[in-house]
């Protein structure tokens, strides 16, 4: 349904730092950057050669959060990419919203962790596979 989402930055090398260490357990990279200060200032993330399907772009002060209630879901490999994705976005200014387990209400293989990215964004990352 989705063909990519973006979210706004207060601070692009931050940002681009956080998704880097935090989407490598994924297996998602950068796939495009414009770091041109004249030029806005943007990264996308995604599969290698699929195009992006995560942006982050710079917007200074004026980035803002959606309310109560959003949250951005990616999907992980395995468990283990779970683990250690959460791992990585504590190491790299993330805050912990939910460490990596299984939550049954959601589903018997429904194995997720939650956290919060340094601009205050709701990221979980799940994998549905039986282990």
């Amino acid at each position: 349904m989705l063909h990519h989402i973006s979210f706004g930055v207060s601070n692009i090398e931050r940002s681009a730092a956080f998704y880097d260490a935090a989407f490598a357990p994924l297996g998602y990279i950068r796939v495009w950057e414009d770091l041109n200060p004249d030029s806005g200032q943007a990264v996308g993330y995604g599969p290698p050669d699929d195009g992006d399907k995560f942006t982050i772009k710079l917007r200074g002060k004026d980035a803002r959060c959606p309310g109560l209630g959003f949250h951005l879901a990616f999907a992980a490999p395995s468990r283990n990419a779970v683990a250690l994705f959460h791992e990585a976005a504590l190491a790299h200014g993330g805050r912990d919203n939910g460490g990596p387990s299984l939550r049954p209400h959601y589903g018997p293989n429904y194995f997720a962790a939650f956290i919060i990215d340094p601009d205050g964004y709701e990221i979980e990352v799940v994998c549905k596979a039986p282990e």
